[in-house]
């Protein structure tokens, strides 16, 4: 599966779709298209001061601002990744065209089903929450991205080169 533009989705997208976004344009070095949006997101909301704080600690510089989530956002993109499966069968649910293919929990489509499926939410918490939150978004966008490399090598390898 080919993908170029990944949409993270989660409630207010001002917590975990950024910190998504975030680290995943910063490891993918910018060779994916990537937004965020959230279910119930009003436009123009800042991240949260425990996403920016944990990003900064990482040294990632992000400026965001909330979006709410639309079909043609979830049409612009290849891939939508949602942060609980909650998030996903809602997003399935607002464009029905968009489902098993292309529609998964970022855990489900990065390290398969084992477990639960939900990114834990920091929304209120404290900033070791944030922290324990981006340590597992960033494990899914590391295996998310090793995935990617693994079937760009099989397709070399199927192309004969």
């Amino acid at each position: 599966m080919e993908w170029n533009k990944v949409l993270f989705v989660c409630t207010g997208n001002t917590c975990r779709s950024p910190m998504a976004e975030a680290l995943f344009r910063q490891k993918s070095k910018g060779s994916v298209e990537v937004k965020s949006a959230g279910l119930f997101a009003f436009f123009g909301g800042k991240a949260s001061e425990g996403t920016t704080a944990v990003l900064k600690e990482r040294g990632i510089s992000f400026e965001h601002t909330s979006t709410p989530l639309t079909k043609e956002l979830v049409q612009w993109a290849d891939l939508v990744l949602t942060m609980t499966e909650n998030h996903k069968q809602q997003v399935i649910a607002l464009d029905d065209e968009a489902n098993g293919e292309k529609v998964f929990t970022l855990k489900e489509f990065a390290l398969g089903d084992s477990g639960s499926l939900d990114i834990i939410d920091p929304f209120g918490g404290s900033l070791e929450e944030y922290r324990q939150m981006a340590h597992e978004v960033e494990m899914c966008v590391e295996a998310l991205l090793e995935k990617t490399r693994e079937e760009q090598r099989g397709d070399e390898e199927d192309d004969g080169n």
